[in-house]
């Protein structure tokens, strides 16, 4: 006997997800090919429902256990990692950094190139919320350009420019490829750091493919670095390579950025040669971490004279001694 179809009743594929044994996709693979049972049946049919309160699900005779329990990450992604379970050309993967814990999957993507905060949950129900454009997420990013853009090539990428919908980045100077072109949202951008290779913070609301560098390139310009500092309401306070839980409160601010609720607040970006902020009240060790940035930055600001409350302290004792 199957599965019923009362009240508690969900199509397989999720009840499998939802387990951690797999994606969604990955699941409809496994009933396709005869791996799961429903009470003692084996079920090929990917529209075919069952309770798992009730019923006995196993895949690959091995039987599920419930639900697993919502996780959410941050990771700070290095460079020459890639944001997939697997990877056909066997380079690493964000799941490395994961190893041992609960299955979880990106929230949107970071080409292997680029680095910075990328979210990492098994909730699907809150990544596709907030990877849907509709919700105008915003994600903010450090970029080192090869040149410096004229203010027209920046108004330019501010309004928005056409790229290719494809993966591939066209030749600087090679003429347009008008097949499959797609127009960018509107972005916000601004001068960070003045060199002959400047970095410029960028915010956007979309997330497609390369965006970033195509953009840069349609306007003649090379993209060196990106670095992701900014995910709604998060930013980044991690080393490379490092991972940690989101608090309740953090949770809870990125369902509200998903919704359209987002807060509208300043965020301070870091400077392009300092370690990104991922600031969180609620952070393992947080209190530290800000007391350390915070004698970092007055060992590193230069000296103000005698302005500031210890000026101040050095100008009375003077008029004392006076």
């Amino acid at each position: 006997m199957t599965g019923g179809t009362g009240a508690g009743a969900q199509r397989l594929q999720k009840i499998i997800a939802s387990a951690g044994i797999a994606s969604r996709r990955k699941a409809e693979e496994l009933i396709a090919s005869g791996r799961v049972q429903v009470n003692g049946q084996v079920v090929t049919e990917l529209g075919a429902k069952a309770d798992p309160a009730h019923d006995h699900i196993r895949v690959d005779g091995k039987l599920l256990h419930g639900a697993e329990r919502p996780r959410y990450y941050v990771l700070n992604k290095p460079r020459g990692y890639v944001t997939t379970a697997s990877d056909p050309e066997g380079r690493p993967t964000v799941m490395q950094f994961f190893a041992g814990k609960e299955r979880v999957f990106p929230v949107g993507r970071l080409d292997f190139s680029s680095e910075g905060l990328l979210v990492m949950t098994n909730d699907g129900a809150l990544a596709n919320a907030l990877t849907r454009t509709a919700a105008r997420v915003e994600k903010t990013y450090l970029v080192k350009v090869s040149g410096r853009p004229s203010e027209a090539a920046l108004n330019q990428l501010r309004h928005g420019v056409m790229i290719d919908r494809g993966t591939q980045i066209g030749r600087p100077g090679a003429p347009p490829r008008h097949e499959s072109r797609v127009m960018t949202a509107p972005t916000r951008i601004r001068l960070l750091r003045e060199a002959d290779n400047p970095w410029y913070e960028m915010v956007l609301i979309e997330g497609r493919n390369r965006e970033i560098r195509k953009m840069f390139e349609e306007v003649g310009h090379h993209v060196e670095k990106i670095r992701r500092v900014g995910y709604g309401p998060l930013v980044l306070d991690l080393e490379p390579g490092r991972t940690r839980e989101l608090t309740l409160d953090e949770v809870n601010a990125l369902r509200r950025a998903a919704e359209g609720k987002g807060e509208k607040r300043e965020k301070k970006t870091p400077k392009p040669g300092k370690k990104p902020a991922f600031r969180s009240k609620g952070a393992p060790g947080g209190a530290a971490r800000h007391a350390r940035g915070r004698e970092e930055q007055s060992a590193s600001r230069p000296s103000r004279g005698t302005s500031g409350r210890a000026g101040k302290t050095f100008t009375r004792r003077k008029r004392n001694a006076d």
